[in-house]
């Protein structure tokens, strides 16, 4: 039988005999996990069997990296991989937890719903709840939390999460508001802090909210930091990096000078409209580069000429900023084109 094809994208990957990082475009099987040099390559660099293995998913191995996640395979061979952002670890980590269990138990992959397994009404719309939590006069506030000799800026408690979803009319009593703050975990809106969260996270095959004052979380869009770790999240000061974070992750870029594809890191920023990329292999705070949105004309482009040569598999679009500077673009799939296009193309026409 086939293996069952899972999850598919860019992450970074670190090399075996190495200390450097690069990117590879990973394939999630539920018997495995294969990685490829490139995207198009039709056979992958290697494979990591996923039977008797263990996942760490949020590994601290490497201090000055976030969003690590290491698998441990049988054989005691170990594999660290780079997420661009924290949702994006957490989806890669609760499948591949997923797979792992299924192997060992002799069960076959199945996605399960969130609001199934926590009982959650289908009439809840998590986007809407969480943009309450994040209204900065009547939702939750994030305040600076110390912990074991150690600074939260910008988090908040579980318990404070319970208490204003039972105090706003949310959820009827403690029990339903942890229900809801932990439908929120596993959507990724809210993300864990510090050992006792992320603790509770792997314990569990579902995380869970801990009630706790003790339990920290953050918001997946602020500006989290905590003391001695860094990443690209941190709270930066420059002005063009003050808006609020809309969206993220990995897309082709298209050089200026030798028209080759790298991939990049993108995080789109509103008000001020920014969308800001890095090398996904390093850790600087700071980009390889800034394209100011405001004013910018946004579309979708089927076709450049050699695109077979330069390994282009289509879902371009291409920015064109109000000086008229083109950056040209490639997304994975179409959907995901589609949703960098109406994301940009809303902060364009709103954000200053």
């Amino acid at each position: 039988m086939e293996p069952q094809k899972i999850r598919e994208g860019f992450l970074v990957k670190k090399r075996t005999l190495l200390s450097s990082w690069k990117v590879v475009w990973v394939v999630l099987s539920d018997d495995g996990v294969e990685f490829y040099n490139k995207r198009s390559d039709s056979s992958p660099k290697g494979m990591i069997p996923l039977k008797g293995a263990k996942l760490t998913s949020h590994c601290q191995d490497f201090v000055k990296r976030a969003f690590v996640f290491k698998i441990s395979s049988s054989k005691n061979q170990e594999h660290f991989f780079q997420a661009s952002h924290s949702e994006e670890r957490e989806v890669w980590a609760k499948d591949i937890k997923r797979a792992i269990t299924c192997l060992d138990g002799g069960m076959k992959f199945t996605r399960r719903s969130t609001r199934k397994s926590l009982q959650l009404p289908s009439s809840i719309n998590m986007s809407e709840l969480y943009t309450l939590m994040r209204d900065p006069h009547n939702g939750i506030k994030e305040m600076k939390l110390e912990r074991n000799n150690r600074t939260f800026s910008q988090c908040f408690t579980g318990s404070t999460v319970v208490d204003w979803l039972v105090s706003q009319g949310h959820a009827r009593n403690r029990q339903e508001g942890v229900m809801l703050a932990t439908g929120l975990l596993n959507e990724g809106h809210l993300q864990p802090a510090g050992e006792v969260s992320k603790k509770a996270a792997e314990v569990h095959a579902e995380s869970f909210l801990l009630d706790q004052l003790d339990a920290f979380y953050y918001f997946a869009d602020s500006g989290f930091f905590c003391e001695g770790y860094s990443s690209d999240e941190d709270v930066i000061t420059k002005e063009e990096f003050r808006g609020a974070v809309v969206k993220q992750g990995c897309l082709l870029k298209q050089g200026h000078r030798r028209k080759n594809w790298k991939v990049r890191k993108f995080i789109l920023r509103d008000d001020p409209a920014y969308i800001h990329y890095y090398d996904p292999t390093k850790n600087g705070e700071y980009p390889l580069g800034a394209i100011h949105l405001r004013g910018s004309v946004i579309t979708a482009v089927d076709h450049i000429p050699d695109a077979k040569k330069n390994d282009v598999e289509g879902n371009l679009f291409e920015i064109i900023t109000a000086d008229e500077s083109h950056y040209l673009l490639q997304a994975t799939t179409a959907s995901e084109r589609k949703e960098w296009i109406q994301a940009i193309h809303t902060v364009s026409k709103t954000g200053k």
